[in-house]
């Protein structure tokens, strides 16, 4: 019984998943998840209480992976410069998977405190890996940059979210360049 209901909750957050990223958060209600996988109702509130709580477990399950995608990516990079090109670029690369859109979805919705605290927390854990190689490229302000890196990262997955005019790439090249040299190109 308790691999049933593991597969199931699993199906809900799949289905979950594909709301959030073709539709954002108006598309997650309990009447499209139950039309997803098949179940009725009744039997998704079961497993949730609430779209918030829908929300908090793909984040407490998702950004994990996300994370340890861009801790990787970084891990790779031999110098600190090569950590910040990483940080950027491996965020930018998940752009196009669907937990990424989801997270992002779930970013920009309105939430109740608990979840966004919990993506806050998990997002500070995003910012808090690159304040070290920030900090070893001559920052004063480590932490302060790192917020401030997020935020471009942040503006260019938005702008290849929206399909702007410029290529992915582009988007890319011009977001590693702004942390790497700032607005001096």
């Amino acid at each position: 019984m308790a691999e049933h209901r593991t597969m199931q909750r699993g199906a809900l957050l799949d289905a979950a998943r594909s709301l959030l990223s073709e539709g954002g958060t108006e598309a997650l209600t309990f009447p499209a998840l139950a039309e997803r996988t098949g179940l009725a109702r009744s039997s998704v509130y079961e497993y949730f209480r609430s779209r918030a709580a829908v929300v908090e477990e793909l984040c407490a399950v998702d950004f994990p992976v996300w994370a340890a995608e861009v801790e990787n990516a970084m891990a790779r990079a031999s110098t600190p410069a090569g950590r910040v090109e990483a940080y950027v670029r491996s965020q930018l690369d998940l752009v196009g998977d669907r937990r990424h859109r989801a997270v992002v979805a779930i970013s920009a919705s309105e939430l109740d405190a608990g979840a966004r605290e919990k993506i806050r927390a998990a997002h500070g854990g995003l910012v808090t890996m690159i304040v070290e190689a920030l900090a070893e490229l001559g920052h004063e302000q480590p932490r302060l940059a790192a917020m401030m890196l997020q935020g471009v990262v942040d503006a260019a997955v938005r702008r290849i979210e929206l399909g702007a005019a410029e290529e992915p790439g582009v988007i890319a090249e011009t977001a590693v360049a702004m942390a790497l040299r700032g607005v001096g190109g």
